[in-house]
């Protein structure tokens, strides 16, 4: 059984944050320590056989098959009321998915990320879930928002909603062009980020939990993790082929 970091989503839901470790890729895919690692994407050029072993390992964790979404860095949020069948395909172009408890097949919901946010937000009782794509254009064109409004249209009360930020790159670690940085933080100011070494950043996190705390979430938990800098995630950022891990929620 996979072992995930886990994610505070509430008594109704489960969820939590894959890491390198438990799965059967090699190369640039693999575990810190060079064992088999648990990349998730097809699309990085991972061997498929292998990418599809580890996707069986964190549907067996689920309880069925995850939902994923071919992530586009958009707004465009889905609504998921069933599992998936067996197979490799995705929802369609989206960068949020909305799951929905109606009945025993409770739908798991999926991200997959190497640098950019992994969102996990859940209901108190679990009847609702949700897993977010957040990076720089997406934060800017709403992704969060767009969600929010989403699970309020289904009956959420977002004063009570649980929401997790996972590990991602962070502030220090995410230099950008400076009129890049100034056209996000025109939208989101407290993306606004400096590196370490000075330059011009972007804090993608801080640019969430801000987007979630002026809708009024107020239980918003942020892993202290950043992709760049701690090799049990895998980082485009620091090694640029490499794989995807996941962030996944169920009701629970």
């Amino acid at each position: 059984m996979l072992e995930l970091v886990p994610a505070d989503l509430g008594p109704g839901a489960r969820g939590g944050f894959t890491t390198r470790a438990g799965g059967v890729s090699w190369g640039p895919y693999s575990g810190v320590d060079g064992s088999g690692g648990l990349n998730l994407a097809f699309h990085v050029d991972d061997d498929e056989d292998r990418v599809i072993a580890n996707r069986d390992l964190l549907d067996r964790w689920a309880g069925h098959h995850v939902a994923w979404m071919s992530q586009r860095h958009s707004n465009r949020v889905r609504l998921v009321t069933r599992p998936p069948g067996a197979g490799r395909s995705t929802l369609g172009g989206y960068d949020s998915l909305v799951g929905r408890r109606s009945g025993p097949g409770a739908p798991a919901v999926g991200v997959m990320v190497a640098d950019c946010v992994p969102l996990l937000v859940a209901t108190p009782d679990g009847g609702l879930v949700a897993a977010v794509h957040v990076g720089r254009q997406g934060l800017a064109d709403g992704v969060v928002p767009a969600t929010l409004a989403a699970l309020t249209a289904e009956g959420a009360s977002v004063p009570e909603l649980y929401a997790s930020l996972g590990p991602s790159i962070c502030g220090r670690c995410y230099e950008v062009p400076a009129d890049l940085r100034e056209a996000v933080a025109a939208v989101v100011p407290a993306a606004s980020g400096t590196t370490a070494w000075g330059s011009p950043s972007l804090d993608i996190p801080a640019g969430v939990v801000a987007q979630l705390t002026a809708a009024g979430v107020r239980r918003v938990q942020r892993l202290d993790a950043c992709t760049r800098e701690d090799e049990r995630f895998y980082s485009f950022r620091r090694d640029g082929v490499t794989g995807r891990f996941a962030g996944v929620v169920r009701p629970a």
